[in-house]
C-alpha cells in the first residue's frame, strides 16, 4: 500500500493524468463533432477532362486561368469550390444565355452530370472551396423540421417568403422560388451564396442545421397550408387583400340591395 501511495504522489502522475484527459477529450470530439459534407474523391483524369471542357466552354467569360474577365463581366472562379460550379451549371444558370441582372434557373441543362462533375473538379483543384455535399447531407430525411423552420424564418423568409415562394429584390433582382429544388442545390446555395444571397458556411450554420432547413422546405411544400388559404403561399398579405376586395364588394352589394328593398 505504501508503494502504491508513493506512485500516486509521484510528480509525473499529474502530467500523465493530464495527457490521458486530453487524449480522451480529443477522441470524444472527433466522434461527436459535426462533420462537414464530403464530396466523392476525384482523380487526375477527372481534372484533366474538366480543364478541357472549361477551356472550350467557360474560358471565354471567366478567363483561361479562371481569373475572371472585366470586359465580359465573368467573375473569377478561383476559390469558389466545386459546389458553386455544380449549383450554377446543374440548375441551368450557366452558361449564361446573355447579359442580365440575374442568372435565371433553366430546365434545359446543357451538360451531363459527368461533364459538370469534371469541370467542378478542375475548378476545385485551382484553390480550396466548398465541396459538393454527399447524398446524406443534402437529404431531408432525418432533418429537424422545427429547427429548420426557425432558421429559415429568421434568415431566409425575408427574401424567399416563409414558404419558399420567392420574392422581389432591388434593381431588378429577385429571390427565386425554392419549389421543386433538390436538396443538393439548396445546400450548395447556402455554402456558396449565389447572386445576392449571403454565405452560410459551417462556422455560422452547421451541416445539421442546413439539413434541417432542407427538411423544413420539403415539408412546407408537400403538406397543405393549415393556416388559411394558400393563394400562392404568399402569406397573410394576399389573404387580407382577398378579403378586402371581395368582402368589401359583398358588403357594398348587400347595402345596395337593402336600400333598394327599403325604397
Amino acid at each position: 500500500m505504501n508503494a502504491l501511495a508513493a506512485r500516486r504522489r509521484h510528480p509525473a502522475a499529474i502530467a500523465l493524468l493530464l495527457l490521458l484527459g486530453l487524449a480522451l477529450v480529443g477522441a470524444a470530439y472527433s466522434l461527436l463533432a459535426p462533420k462537414s459534407a464530403q464530396a466523392a474523391a476525384t482523380t487526375g483524369d477527372d481534372i484533366a477532362l474538366g480543364k478541357q471542357l472549361y477551356i472550350a466552354n467557360c474560358a471565354t467569360c471567366h478567363g483561361v486561368n479562371a481569373e475572371g474577365r472585366v470586359d465580359t463581366g465573368g467573375p473569377t472562379l478561383i476559390g469558389v469550390g466545386a459546389a458553386a460550379v455544380d449549383f450554377q451549371m446543374g440548375t441551368g444558370r450557366m452558361p449564361l444565355a446573355g447579359p442580365n441582372v440575374q442568372a435565371p434557373r433553366m430546365n434545359d441543362v446543357r451538360y451531363t452530370e459527368e461533364q459538370i462533375a469534371a469541370i467542378a473538379a478542375y475548378v476545385a483543384s485551382l484553390s480550396p472551396g466548398p465541396a459538393i455535399p454527399d447524398e446524406e447531407a443534402a437529404s431531408p430525411e432525418g432533418g429537424d423540421v422545427a429547427l429548420g423552420g426557425e432558421i429559415f424564418r429568421v434568415n431566409c423568409s425575408m427574401c424567399h417568403n416563409y414558404a419558399g415562394s420567392g420574392g422581389a429584390l432591388t434593381r431588378g433582382k429577385y429571390a427565386p422560388s425554392l419549389y421543386d429544388v433538390p436538396g443538393k442545390y439548396v445546400y450548395e446555395a447556402m455554402v456558396t451564396g449565389p447572386q445576392s444571397m449571403p454565405v452560410f458556411n459551417d462556422a455560422n450554420l452547421s451541416p445539421e442545421a442546413k439539413k434541417a432547413v432542407i427538411a423544413y422546405l420539403a415539408v412546407t411544400q408537400n403538406e397543405p397550408n393549415i393556416g388559411g388559404m394558400n393563394l400562392g403561399n404568399l402569406g397573410p398579405v394576399s389573404e387580407g387583400m382577398f378579403v378586402w376586395i371581395f368582402g368589401l364588394a359583398l358588403m357594398i352589394g348587400c347595402a345596395y340591395w337593402l336600400g333598394q328593398k327599403a325604397a
